[in-house]
């Protein structure tokens, strides 16, 4: 069984007991992190491709450790000019082993819900409309169903939702 999951902003197709040099988490060493976003599975024959991530499917991995990349040297020459530059990088990278692939039933991770966040600063919206944007402004009115707000400024906004 395999996986197409992305990690840290990239996508590694990866298997049971693969390890995998990532761009560095933000784990410590031997603690053991999930990935939620499993962008396609393959088992035999058979592959689920997720739109654009597979529901219930989830990747667990253990943090061996953190070191850092080869060096990449990156020069710059103008020629005739004079001007060059030597510049050396080596990215921080975390290894890691794949322990298993579940391809539904995991627990997705607890996130925070941003339509909860959203909602409450619109109730003090309509105690304090001085504060809002005009952006905001102009949610609230056409939720309102007035007409003709592309044209008002703030100050009139504010008074036609008084």
């Amino acid at each position: 069984m395999y996986a197409v999951v992305e990690i840290a902003g990239h996508q590694f197709k990866v298997e049971k007991d693969q390890k995998v040099f990532v761009n560095r988490l933000q784990t410590e060493e031997g603690k053991k992190v999930s990935f939620d976003n499993v962008l396609l599975l393959g088992d035999g024959d058979k592959v689920t491709v997720g739109a654009p991530a597979i529901d219930g499917a989830q990747v667990s991995a253990k943090v061996l450790k953190h070191l850092k990349g080869d060096k990449v040297i990156v020069f710059k020459k103008k020629r005739r000019k004079g001007y060059r530059v030597k510049n050396g990088h080596r990215q921080s990278l975390s290894e890691i082993v794949i322990e298993s692939i579940v391809a539904s039933g995991a627990k997705p991770a607890k996130k925070v819900e941003p339509n909860a966040e959203k909602a409450a600063p619109k109730k003090e919206a309509t105690q304090d409309l001085s504060k809002l944007t005009v952006a905001e402004l102009k949610e609230v009115a056409k939720a309102k169903g007035i007409e003709g707000i592309s044209s008002m400024k703030k100050a009139d906004l504010i008074a036609a939702l008084s």
